[in-house]
Formats: structure tokens, sequence, C-alpha cells
């Protein structure tokens, strides 16, 4: 099948509070644009310099995800135009992010990535430390970001009630917050192996590749 009818298949299924977000990373620009094409405008980086590429030949009418793990120093690259900023694990990368946007004239939305694995190499805020963070006087003082909601990874294992009880927990998390308006929360968890059981534990922001695109090429 090809990146069209991979795409629509997926988005024909997805209730209409769910937000798409295909994930590029590695993939050429033929195959972005083939899903532009379609309607597509979202879509999903794990690394800086190829998001700065892409962004620089493709469509300006994208919106463009930062979903990897990102570095302080190469925030100042895409802050002239990121959409979201998917993991954002401590508050000295919001800080970063927040002098970043300002020296661009922008307002940044960030989703606080929340640690809800059993595995050492996922990264995040506890809930107690975001929960800190969240009713702290600091985030009153970062005025050109904008928290929008919650980003998560799920452990990587094939126990489908260990996965849903991870999501499940954000989702409970999310909804005792007091800052945030219930209706327009982001939760973004669910990739393609998994993207299923999120929905169904409230996520309305899946990040999905290789049911879109094929499997990755990480020989480039």
């Amino acid at each position: 099948m090809s990146v069209k009818e991979n795409l629509l298949e997926i988005k024909n299924t997805l209730p209409s509070n769910v937000t798409l977000v295909a994930v590029s990373k590695t993939k050429p620009n033929e195959m972005i644009l083939e899903a532009y094409e379609a309607g597509h405008r979202d879509f999903g980086e794990n690394y800086v310099q190829e998001l700065v590429d892409k962004y620089e030949q493709l469509p300006k009418d994208i919106n463009w995800h930062f979903i990897g793990h990102l570095q302080s120093n190469k925030i100042k690259y895409i802050a002239p135009f990121v959409y979201l900023i998917h993991g954002v694990d401590s508050v000295k990368l919001l800080e970063e992010i927040n002098k970043q946007a300002k020296k661009n004239n922008r307002t940044i939305n960030c989703l606080l990535q929340i640690f809800i694995a059993q595995e050492e190499t996922k990264f995040g805020f506890s809930f107690d430390e975001c929960e800190l963070f969240l009713n702290s006087d600091l985030l009153s003082q970062l005025k050109n970001i904008n928290i929008i909601g919650f980003m998560a990874m799920a452990s990587n294992t094939e126990n489908v009630e260990q996965i849903r009880k991870e999501f499940k927990s954000l989702k409970e998390f999310a909804s005792k917050s007091l800052i945030f308006n219930p209706s327009s929360l982001i939760l973004s968890f669910g990739m393609s192996s998994d993207y299923k059981i999120a929905i169904g534990e409230g996520s309305t922001m899946i990040r999905v590749g290789s049911m879109i695109f094929g499997q990755r090429n990480y020989n480039i």
C-alpha cells in the first residue's frame, strides 16, 4: 500500500478528538509530500538537523512536532518554527525553550514528558516532580512557553495490561490537574505498536511512523 493509503486507513479509524502525528524521521521528502498532498499537516521528527532541513525544503504550513530527546544547545535551531515540542523532561529544558522562544518573539507550545514506564532508558518527570513544578511560581515566569499537556511512552513490552495500566496512570494524573482545561488538554501517548490501547485509555495525540511510511532506514 502507498503512504496515502496507509495514512487514510489509520485516520479513518480515529476518533474526532485524536490527532495523528506522522513520524517522518529518516524518511525522504517525497514520502512526506505524498502524505501532505493527501491533506495531512502534522509530522514528527526526532533529530534537530533533519527537522531543520525538512522545514527549509517543504511547505511552510506543515505543523512540525519535535518528538525526540531534545538537548538544550539545539533548541535555538528549531525555536523559530517548531509547532509543538513533545518531550520536555526537565525544568532546565523549559527555561531554555522559553529563552529561545523570547528571542524569536514566539510562544512555543510544549508537552511535559512524564515517566510512566518500567525502563531506565525512558526520560521524564515523575508525577510528584511534575505536580510540584505546575504549582510553582516558576511556571508563571516562563512567559514564552505554553504547556498544553503531557507526553509519555509506555514500557516496551508485550504485556498489554501493563501498557494499559501505564497509560491509565497518566490519564488519571492529568484529570486531577486543575491547571488545564480538560477539553483542550493534549495527551500524547501511543505509537504504531500500541496506539489503539492508548486511545482507549484517553490519548488525544498518537505518534505513528512505520505503519504509514514503512520500516525506518537507519543507514542515513
